[in-house]
């Protein structure tokens, strides 16, 4: 992991100017979810054809991290199989945003993928 400012410019822009963030008509996909120690909470939503996503949507509230995740996700999924996006797992994530996330921000940084994750898994909630 790196802290270059590149990085973290990039993080800032997708914060300031989240891409695909509201809602899908006829969403395919949608699950929500919250972290209730910090009050971030995130919806994605996906349309999906022949185990492809078409489109992807994100909508919600909390940290800079946990949003700029988001925006950033709904860019690299469109056009994924589901099967590619279901291999994802906290590497993924960290190696997208570029830069180093500490253990009080991780959480934060893996709300929208915990949140894409299942959706894409067909879960009603996150098992405990």
């Amino acid at each position: 992991m790196s802290s270059d400012p590149f990085y973290r410019e990039a993080i800032l822009d997708h914060y300031r100017h989240p891409r695909h963030k509201g809602h899908l008509e006829d969403a395919d996909v949608h699950y929500h979810d919250h972290n209730p120690f910090c009050g971030d909470e995130i919806t994605i939503e996906l349309k999906v054809e022949n185990d492809v996503i078409v489109d992807a949507a994100f909508d919600g509230r909390g940290c800079a991290i946990s949003q700029a995740t988001a925006s950033m996700l709904m860019e690299e999924v469109i056009g994924m199989p589901l099967e590619e996006v279901r291999k994802w797992d906290k590497e993924s994530v960290l190696e997208m945003l570029g830069i180093e996330i500490g253990p009080v921000r991780l959480k934060c940084a893996l709300l929208p993928l915990k949140a894409l994750k299942a959706g894409v898994w067909g879960l009603e909630e996150w098992p405990e």
